[in-house]
């Protein structure tokens, strides 16, 4: 480890946890090397980067964040146009930023298209830290070109897409829009292979899987298990769909009062708990808690699969039951199924009488309890954090 800079490293990211929470540990990581990591983020998560030790580089996103999830719309349109044109307009504000410091190698979140445009333009390396899975050989057929068949024949669409290379083009950049994030040179993959699709598909000459990289996140405060609770159970669906009162009340309804069991219900900040009802005394209504504490004691794990929340479910051996919201969350909750850690749920199957006998089944169950524990050893052997940041340092210039 060295003890004075060794490398000026850019990070960029966007204002949303999934996007900036897999990557903290990796820049402490760098920064406890020496390194000099400058973080590019919106000023919403300025103190998150301050503690560790990167230097917060405040930008202004037009982004819809975690507070108005609904205004992302609904059409797969609606959600791509927005990080075309925050992308857009972030460019000259990180420009000059970075004016007469720029960096030796540039990190970036797969959501922020505007750090590849600039490395391109400072003629600097470009490596991609990706929080989700990885396309493999074959994806853009079987996957991608289904996905976005209708996209490209609608004129909202087209005009998406020329947009899209007009901007690349206008900075030098030949690339297909669609490959442009999506088949990055160098990437490193912070996910388990557990939780890939394909994972034996995956070029890992540009896709290299880590795993995990969670840290202790003791600034996040801790929890402790109350006396007398024979077992835990987390419900949370993350921090961007969290507007569903009547999926807590099942919950409420479903754990309320089980003998032996402690409930932690995040309910997030779009509930308001009175619209809970009435709250029996083992469960602890909470609008954000520290996760990954929780699940450190927990028996169970009620989850949205957001890939947040399911790898930190495989890197504790927490039994879960599925209850995806959108997003990559579905695919997620039937890898997790398939694993054999966890049952999946969709909102309208999750009930009261649903969700008591998956949680009750998956607990009693030593073949759940067996399969967690396996892959929680083979995730504890990716190398995580530090071969993140050995991949990291491989990308830097050699002078």
């Amino acid at each position: 480890m060295t003890t004075t800079p060794r490398a000026h490293i850019a990070m960029f990211s966007i204002a949303a946890h999934g996007h900036v929470n897999p990557h903290l540990d990796v820049i402490r990581e760098l920064v406890d090397r020496g390194h000099r990591v400058s973080f590019a983020v919106p000023a919403s998560f300025a103190e998150q980067v301050a503690a560790t030790g990167a230097r917060p580089v405040p930008y202004t996103s037009t982004l819809p964040t975690d507070d108005d999830p609904d205004a992302w719309g609904t059409e797969l349109v609606e959600n791509l146009e927005p990080f075309l044109a925050d992308a857009i307009q972030a460019l000259p504000q990180l420009a000059d930023a970075f004016e007469g410091d720029r960096p030796d190698l540039v990190l970036h979140d797969t959501a922020c298209a505007a750090a590849p445009v600039l490395a391109h333009r400072w003629g600097v390396p470009a490596l991609s830290l990706w929080p989700h899975m990885a396309p493999w050989e074959g994806y853009e057929e079987e996957v991608g070109d289904p996905m976005y068949a209708e996209l490209r024949q609608s004129e909202r669409g087209k005009a998406y897409y020329e947009r899209y290379q007009g901007w690349l083009a206008e900075h030098g950049i030949d690339a297909d829009p669609a490959r442009f994030i999506g088949r990055p040179r160098k990437a490193v993959v912070l996910i388990p292979r557990a939780l890939q699709p394909n994972a034996d598909r995956v070029d890992q000459s540009v896709y290299r899987f880590v795993g995990a990289c969670q840290g202790e996140r003791a600034d996040q405060g801790g929890w402790q298990r109350p006396d007398g609770a024979e077992k835990v159970l987390l419900v949370s669906l993350g921090s961007a769909f969290t507007k569903q009162p009547a999926f807590y009340r099942a919950c409420v309804e479903a754990f309320g009062g089980l003998p032996g069991w402690h409930v932690v219900l995040q309910i997030g900040k779009h509930v308001d708990p009175a619209e809970l009802g009435a709250v029996p005394g083992n469960i602890e209504v909470r609008t954000w808690v520290p996760q990954l504490a929780v699940l450190r004691q927990a028996d169970a794990f009620i989850t949205h699969a957001g890939m947040g929340g399911s790898q930190e479910g495989l890197t504790t051996g927490t039994p879960m039951v599925a209850v995806p919201q959108a997003a990559d969350q579905f695919g997620n909750a039937d890898m997790l199924v398939s694993l054999g850690v966890a049952r999946r749920l969709d909102t309208e199957q999750a009930t009261a009488e649903a969700l008591r006998t998956a949680v009750l089944e998956l607990v009693a169950d030593p073949e759940t309890a067996r399969r967690a524990e396996a892959i929680r050893r083979e995730m504890s052997e990716e190398g995580g954090t530090p071969r993140a940041a050995d991949l990291v340092e491989a990308e830097l210039p050699r002078h």
